[in-house]
């Protein structure tokens, strides 16, 4: 007999198949009465499988009193409600490491984008703009620039060395000081202000929430850019896109939003804003290692063994 999971919303399509294929998966996102779904389900449920921004909150753990674990698709666990979970003794696993590469390469593709202003000369010369001027405006250069990593994990690492192949100098704010041969800043602003890129790769949740303000964006200052690629919610996003309307910062990256996949339309007007609807993770191969580490753990945790990724 299949051990049950109650999956809260569509995976990649692999996974998902796979899942179906080991696993007896009830789907909460299709159940028309949710309070109906998980009541009849609750008795014999045992693990969540959950995905990116749909996590898991105490209501929905309270629900299924016989809860063990949460796997989640997802490096960032911010959508789950981790104390909720260690209160309940719930195990909760996360897809780590197996994505840092193709979100580094996309966090390089934003700063270069944004710097050299790419997608903008195309879209100049599809408008035959090419015919009528000289040639589109000078940008700027990569080659002896400050790249300011706001969250220097593995993610953070692997954008690290990729800059520093580009001629970039590296400069970091953490909570806790690494050893690692780049510049130390004691805080966000300090970090901005030394910064001719402001990366923001840091964790989401409370603790981080609008970090990014603006004072940081005033450090940072009109020759600055800052480029996103952990969670919209470390950015205040009004006074950024008023600080991009302005021109008093130089322009922004961003692979994420606060409410997405609700972009601010303010954002579709901004030439000096490239924007990306979060696919930092989205290739094939990745998408694929993710969603395996999800399953890995589920498997691991019905076989009565220790789980491979566990965050709580």
């Amino acid at each position: 007999m299949k051990h049950e999971v109650i999956l809260v919303t569509k995976v990649f399509p692999s996974t998902q198949e796979k899942m179906e294929a080991d696993f007896t998966v009830h789907k909460l996102y299709e159940a028309a009465d949710r309070e109906a779904f998980l009541k009849l389900h609750a008795p014999r449920v045992r693990a969540l499988a959950t995905f990116g921004p749909f996590g898991a909150d105490a209501k929905l753990m309270d629900a299924l009193p016989r809860l063990e674990l949460i796997s989640h698709f997802g490096v960032g666990y911010d959508s789950i409600d981790i104390g909720a979970a260690k209160q309940r003794k719930v195990i909760v696993t996360n897809t780590p490491d197996v994505l840092n590469d193709c979100v580094a390469d996309t966090a390089m593709s934003l700063i270069l984008n944004v710097m050299r202003q790419y997608p903008q000369s195309e879209n100049w010369l599809r408008a035959g703009k090419w015919l009528a001027e000289p040639g589109y405006p000078l940008t700027v250069s990569l080659g002896g620039k400050t790249l300011g990593i706001l969250g220097l994990g593995r993610i953070g690492e692997a954008i690290a060395k990729r800059a520093q192949a580009f001629g970039m100098k590296i400069a970091y704010h953490n909570r806790n000081k690494k050893d690692v041969p780049h510049a130390y800043l004691p805080d966000v602003v300090s970090l901005a202000k030394h910064s001719d890129v402001l990366l923001v790769a840091a964790p989401g949740g409370a603790p981080t929430r609008n970090i990014v303000n603006a004072a940081v964006l005033d450090a940072l200052g009109p020759q600055g850019f800052l480029v996103n690629i952990a969670r919209g919610t470390l950015i205040d996003e009004p006074v950024l896109i008023q600080y991009l309307r302005e021109k008093k910062i130089a322009g922004a990256g961003l692979d994420v939003f606060v409410k997405e996949p609700a972009v601010p339309p303010e954002f579709f007007a901004l030439e000096n804003a490239v924007i990306y609807p979060h696919v930092g993770s989205a290739t094939v191969e990745t998408r694929t290692a993710m969603g395996n580490l999800q399953l890995e753990n589920l498997r691991l945790h019905f076989a009565g063994k220790p789980v491979k990724t566990r965050v709580v």
